[in-house]
């Protein structure tokens, strides 16, 4: 089973790890025997409570820290703060912030059908020494500010591998050799497959990530289990815009709901429009990797898609952001990806 363990609140700060670094051969060698999926008992994932373990947060759990300056990065609400053991995390915030729901509601769903992702987990934050509003204001003061919309991140247990580029663009899937032992094809597509059923939006290559699996570093800096994953994934369940608008892009029900699972449903070419930042547009999706997926998502019960939605507090959203309309519920949500999921169920591709 697929999980995260993370670094617990309380322990002292850990060493941090060295910066493994790739050669363009290295690179290379990389992606050939990469991975992108691990098997995982779905029906079996709690998705509720999340990746558990010593080290994860409750649900809402109320958790002090004390602010950590540090460069602003992205364009999402987020800052460096550091518990009590020394450890610094990453706290996305905000009523305004729809990354705080989509991030909490994509990893989980990555999680629990086997593909990797780092943790979310939606939690209330205390922060000592930050302004009202760390991401505007970065200095730190004496004062002591608390988030009730919060996350904070966990990263996939392993290490991040850097290259030049750094991250990994959609196209370079094609470089997975499956005869030496890199993931099939069915996995690749799956995996494109779900970025469509999200609406992955903001796909440029920084938001994924090479990866090397716990225990799995040479001597050298390489890695022997290799695997390639979705960093950021904030901006989902939404409708894909060639601005990476959140309110068109995150958590937005009527968007996501108009979306159609297939541009072209004959030639099972996906609807993912194409952002200007984008490496992944409308692909072009095999027979096998519709079913890898489609058989993945049937696994899910009706109580983990309800739970889905309604750990990621849907609630807080309009169900058209921008509006004064009121949110759908996590129950309207989930019809919605039950509607999408026979999308999927319901096609056949032809063979390509």
């Amino acid at each position: 089973m697929l999980a995260h363990p993370v670094a617990s609140p309380a322990e002292p700060k850990v060493k941090q790890a060295k910066k493994h670094t790739l050669s363009k051969e290295d690179r290379d060698a990389f992606f050939r025997t990469a991975q992108v999926w691990m098997p995982t008992r779905v029906s079996e994932m709690n998705i509720r409570v999340g990746p558990t373990g010593p080290h994860a947060f409750q649900l809402d759990q109320l958790v002090e820290c004390d602010f950590a300056p540090s460069e602003r990065s992205g364009s999402s609400r987020k800052f460096n703060c550091t518990l009590s053991g020394g450890e610094v995390v990453k706290v996305r915030y905000g009523a305004e912030n729809a990354e705080v729901e989509g991030s909490v509601a994509a990893t989980r769903l990555l999680w629990a059908l086997g593909f990797g992702a780092d943790a979310a987990y939606p939690v209330r934050v205390v922060c000592h020494g930050c302004s009202d509003d760390p991401w505007n204001k970065r200095e730190r003061t004496n004062d002591t500010h608390q988030f009730d919309v919060a996350t904070i991140e966990r990263k996939m247990p392993g290490h991040e591998m850097h290259s030049d580029p750094d991250g990994w663009s959609w196209s370079e899937l094609t470089l997975v050799d499956e005869t030496q032992g890199g993931a099939p094809r069915a996995q690749r597509d799956a995996l494109k497959l779900l970025a469509v059923f999200m609406q992955h939006t903001d796909n440029k290559a920084v938001q994924q990530r090479l990866h090397c699996l716990p225990g799995a570093s040479s001597d050298e800096g390489l890695c022997t289990k290799p695997f390639l994953f979705l960093h950021d994934v904030g901006l989902t369940f939404g409708r894909a815009n060639y601005l990476n608008h959140t309110s068109s892009g995150s958590v937005n029900f009527d968007g996501w709901m108009s979306v159609p699972i297939w541009r072209d449903k004959a030639n099972c070419i996906g609807h993912l429009a194409k952002s200007s930042t984008a490496t992944l547009g409308d692909p072009k999706i095999s027979e096998p990797g519709r079913a890898f997926l489609a058989g993945l998502l049937d696994q899910l019960t009706s109580r983990q898609i309800y739970d889905l939605f309604e750990v990621a507090h849907v609630e807080r959203r309009s169900r058209k952001p921008g509006s004064s309309e009121p949110a759908a519920s996590a129950g309207e949500w989930a019809a919605a990806f039950n509607a999408k999921r026979k999308e999927i169920d319901s096609t056949r591709c032809p063979a390509n």
